[in-house]
């Protein structure tokens, strides 16, 4: 990391220590963990204030692309599919993106995007400058920029909870949130004076030069990989294992859910407010980046109000709040018929984007463990930006078809129903979730050699209940179930022995042997009271007896000796 305890760690980090200094009455005693406390953090620190000059650089691009596709073509189509080429990489990418952050090394995998991404938008940069750019060079040059975000982004997600504690967790989510939208704030305000008094090409020529520090870091940064005895997994492996997890885990599945109904409709705001400055108001870039920068400068305002609001509205209230607030500028946007009521709007819409985005942040990392997090936040990603991305070319489409009013009018109506969303998917408190490996289950005894690639596996686990509180066990095993199936298991399910009523039989089956022993791995300390919730219904001298069965693949080069045939049909027909 460059924010070493050298006198390189001040100019490092200055941006932080302002900020921190700038709160210090926030932060006294007796208050929660303000989000501030996470820039005590050297590394936090140094990380985030390299990606804040890299989403300095994000923002303005933001602006200028935008821009000189609305000057190359007046298409609204065109325009909105500016957002479409931001998003939809990783809309495509971003699952094997994360499987891939999950195996490899992640800094490493990190430097190789950033790198891809300067060299992309150095070439756009060059392109504009000598005046070849067209709409689809713009369009295809942004895609490629978004191929690189794909590949970055579920890394980059994770490297908060590996440089602060989990305390802070929710503190650095924050925080980078407001990194982004402070970004925001400056970089289209920055890039709208410099396509204003020179060109485009220039904003994409500065974008490039700021991967430059976020490269830095991520160099000197001394990451510790996480430590493993079992063979690595294979890429299909962990893309099922990711999926799984998703698939049976309710918080991470209401989650998922509500977030792309969220930015489906968000969406619109996004990818039309350019052209409501153009089209509808017959304004200029450094008004668009001005109306950019009130987003931004309500989402900085609104981080400096979080500790107060997490104090004060669950994670359900904070993103209804926030949906309702958003949803109400985008009616603004397409009704108000004057520009001058948009900046006080665009400011509220900031802060609400601000408490709706960082509430599913921090409720989706909340509820991951290590082993899948990069995994299940590339799935997150995908549902997010998938939003985006089919939302800004729906909205636009609308847009081209039946007029801005009526597409932002509609935007706001989805937005509104989609609060109803918060009854049949309500989010849980995860802050004192504890998800750090149990360690609590070890290995069986293999006298049989098996190896890690041998299975299926069906493992199976005999209680002793008593058979009046049978209905009762059965329904707690549904908990532990659901757990299994999470961490792996292909079936799981409760054998009854019809013989001896007591004799409840936990069954599930793994597809390999190596795959049951990640189950031990992947088993945290949460699960471990589900776990005693079902061992409390066993009686008997001893623990449940577990066994653990393995398919052979053994293959034989002698065939059997055939039975003899005299007789054989007479005898089988007498039996």
């Amino acid at each position: 990391m460059p924010c070493s305890r050298s006198a390189a760690q001040p100019a490092c980090g200055r941006i932080g220590l302002v900020l921190m200094n700038a709160v210090k009455r926030e932060t006294s005693a007796g208050s929660s963990t303000s989000i501030w406390e996470a820039f005590r953090v050297n590394m936090f620190r140094a990380v985030w204030t390299a990606a804040f000059i890299s989403n300095i650089g994000t923002w303005m691009q933001n602006t200028a692309g935008v821009w000189l596709l609305t000057t190359l073509s007046g298409s609204s189509v065109l325009v909105a599919l500016m957002q479409t080429a931001t998003s939809l990489p990783v809309f495509l990418l971003s699952i094997p993106a994360g499987v891939i952050a999950d195996l490899l090394d992640r800094r490493r995998l990190l430097l190789t995007t950033q790198i891809f991404m300067a060299t992309a938008a150095l070439i756009l940069a060059i392109t504009t400058l000598l005046g070849v750019s067209t709409s689809w060079s713009v369009l295809g040059l942004t895609f490629i920029l978004g191929i690189g975000a794909a590949f970055n982004a579920p890394a980059w997600q994770t490297v908060a909870s590996e440089i602060v504690p989990r305390p802070l967790l929710p503190a650095a989510l924050t925080l980078n949130g407001v990194s982004i939208n402070a970004a925001r704030a400056v970089g289209p305000a920055v890039g709208g004076l410099i396509i204003a008094y020179y060109s485009p090409g220039y904003v994409f020529l500065l974008n490039s030069l700021s991967f430059a520090g976020t490269c830095w870091v991520l160099y000197r940064w001394k990451r510790q990989p996480l430590q493993t005895d079992l063979p690595a997994e294979t890429f299909v492996s962990a893309l099922r294992a990711g999926i799984r997890y998703v698939q049976f885990s309710p918080s991470i599945y209401a989650i998922m859910i509500r977030a792309s109904a969220f930015t489906f409709g968000a969406s619109a705001l996004w990818a039309l407010l350019s052209l409501v400055i153009a089209q509808k108001f017959r304004l200029d870039s450094g008004t668009y980046g001005l109306m950019l920068s009130c987003l931004g400068a309500g989402a900085v305002s609104g981080a400096l109000f979080m500790d107060y609001i997490r104090r004060l509205l669950t994670t359900n209230r904070r993103i209804l709040v926030g949906i309702i607030g958003f949803a109400l500028s985008t009616l603004a946007l397409g009704v108000l018929p004057s520009v001058t009521f948009l900046y006080p709007i665009l400011f509220l819409a900031g802060i609400c984007w601000l408490l709706s985005l960082t509430s599913f942040n921090v409720a989706v990392q909340l509820n991951l463990p290590k082993w899948v997090q990069a995994r299940v936040l590339s799935i997150y990603l995908l549902v997010f930006q998938g939003g985006m991305a089919f939302g800004s070319l729906w909205w636009g489409s609308v847009a081209s078809r039946f007029g801005l009013e009526t597409a932002l009018i509609g935007a706001a109506g989805w937005l509104l129903l989609s609060t109803l969303l918060a009854i049949p998917f309500p989010l849980r408190q995860a802050e004192k979730l504890n998800l750090a490996p149990a360690g609590t289950w070890s290995n069986p005894e293999n006298h049989a050699n098996v190896d890690a690639d041998d299975g299926p596996v069906v493992v199976m686990i005999e209680y002793l209940v008593d058979p009046g509180r049978v209905p009762a066990f059965l329904k707690a095993i549904e908990k532990l179930k659901q757990v299994r199936l999470r961490d792996g298991a292909l079936r799981a399910g409760v054998f009854t022995d019809i013989a001896r009523p007591e004799r409840q039989v936990e069954f599930f089956t793994v597809t390999s042997w190596g795959e049951h022993l990640r189950q031990h791995q992947r088993f945290t300390l949460e699960d471990v009271a589900v776990e005693q919730t079902v061992r409390q219904f066993h009686f008997g001298p001893n623990p449940p007896a577990v066994t653990h069965f393995v398919a052979r693949t053994d293959k034989f080069t002698d065939m059997p000796v055939p039975l003899p045939t005299t007789g054989t049909a007479a005898t089988l027909e007498g039996q």
